[in-house]
């Protein structure tokens, strides 16, 4: 049997994540062996530059010297003790002194679970139920949070997968993205039960979706006239943006935050803090609960400290900025000479495709936009050397890796792939 072939027979689908598989591409999944900077090298010796990073922790790059000798040294000591070690108090200090609302924090095994703490810290907090979120906006797989907008003018949800509960979806609320008329009519109807409002800053799991002038500034109004928690889910855009988070640049201060990706240095890790009186409902001193017996893990720990102080040092984000910015100016004058209708979002080292007219506000917006174009620009993409992440709605991610040279062998790949 080929690897495809095990795959299948020994895992559903042939995945351990959905994406991996390809279907939204319409190909048949890649089998990597080994990486290193901005190259996947595939089990049959093929050499891709790679724009999907693990869709978002290798800002270094792959397995950059730092962060495999921090990994190393960590792991001869031991790879889990479920006991407090110094590394972890020290990598939660510099969490911390770069995003200041986040006042108290603890460390978690993956963005889904933070995020899934987050709100249960919120419901104990508030002693309310309702959750609002955004459609498009995706924060991990938790039951809660796993829905889509319902019909009607409340925003109640339905669960958007099997083995959801319809009664635990409907305590969550909906709303479009960037839609403040939507948005008071759901808090004018549900604002006395509603315990949190929670966003991507920068939407990034539909492809890249700017917030409007002034929405997040509007959130935290409305959050503090109801009474509900603001969290941030900065999951993607965490030390991604800035050495630090997307509201340090925007300026809006959340009352939880959720981390993940980047702090890992590739290894899994979640985060989520917020303000101190909020943060001390956890147990064992509050009656909030949460545990893990991988949280903190000492590999996961060490690899973040690592990347983190690599990022403190060398402070990349502008020339990271500055290069993305000038691979995608190429990018959109190939598609304007050719005829090509496609919108090209960029924020610091993000960037996706949208193969539609006009601007991509919304969940909608994104729906709108045809996939088949870019499956077929992502299939030019991966024969000649290119991988891109494997939807039409994921985000692409530059790293410091991605030199000139990386750069401008992808600006002309994927410029073919558009024409």
């Amino acid at each position: 049997m080929n690897l495809k072939q095990r795959a299948e027979a020994a895992i559903p689908s042939g995945v351990n994540s959905p994406v991996r598989a390809f279907k939204s591409v319409g190909q048949d999944p890649i089998y990597v062996r080994r990486a290193h900077g901005p190259y996947l090298e595939t089990v049959d010796g093929r050499q891709l530059i790679d724009f999907c990073m693990s869709f978002g922790p290798l800002i270094l790059g792959h397995a950059h010297p730092d962060v495999v000798e921090a990994i190393q040294k960590a792991a001869e000591k031991g790879t889990s003790f479920a006991v407090t070690t110094e590394a972890e108090i020290e990598l939660a200090e510099l969490i911390k002194s770069a995003i200041p609302s986040m006042e108290k924090l603890r460390l978690v095994s993956s963005g889904t679970e933070a995020a899934m703490t987050a709100l249960r810290l919120a419901r104990g907090f508030t002693e309310r139920n309702k959750i609002l979120k955004f459609s498009g906006c995706y924060h991990g797989h938790s039951d809660a949070l796993l829905v889509q907008a319902g019909s009607g003018v409340a925003g109640i949800a339905t669960a958007s997968s099997s083995g959801v509960p319809e009664a635990l979806a409907a305590e969550t609320l909906v709303c479009p993205l960037n839609d403040l008329d939507h948005l008071m009519d759901i808090v004018d109807e549900h604002g006395h039960d509603l315990a949190a409002i929670t966003v991507e800053p920068v939407a990034a799991n539909m492809g890249l979706v700017m917030p409007e002038e002034g929405f997040l500034e509007r959130l935290r109004e409305i959050c503090n006239l109801c009474g509900a928690l603001l969290i941030f889910d900065e999951v993607i855009t965490g030390f991604r943006l800035t050495f630090g988070g997307c509201q340090n640049i925007c300026g809006v201060k959340p009352d939880i935050t959720c981390l993940g990706k980047v702090i890992g240095g590739g290894m899994p890790i979640g985060a989520v803090g917020g303000r101190a009186d909020i943060m001390d409902m956890l147990a064992p001193n509050g009656p909030v609960y949460q545990a893990g017996t991988l949280s903190g893990n000492p590999v996961s720990v060490a690899a973040g400290l690592a990347t983190l102080r690599r990022l403190q040092k060398d402070d990349p984000y502008e020339e990271l900025e500055k290069k993305t910015s000038s691979l995608v100016a190429e990018l959109r004058s190939t598609a304007d000479l050719n005829g090509v209708t496609v919108q090209i979002p960029q924020l610091g080292s993000l960037f996706s495709f949208f193969f539609k007219e006009g601007p991509v506000t919304s969940f909608a917006d994104v729906q709108a936009s045809d996939p088949e174009p870019f499956k077929r620009m992502f299939a030019h993409c991966l024969k000649n050397g290119i991988y891109l992440p494997p939807s039409p709605f994921e985000v692409c991610f530059a790293s410091t890796e991605h030199d000139a040279n990386v750069l401008s062998k992808a600006a002309e790949t994927i410029g073919h792939g558009l024409r």
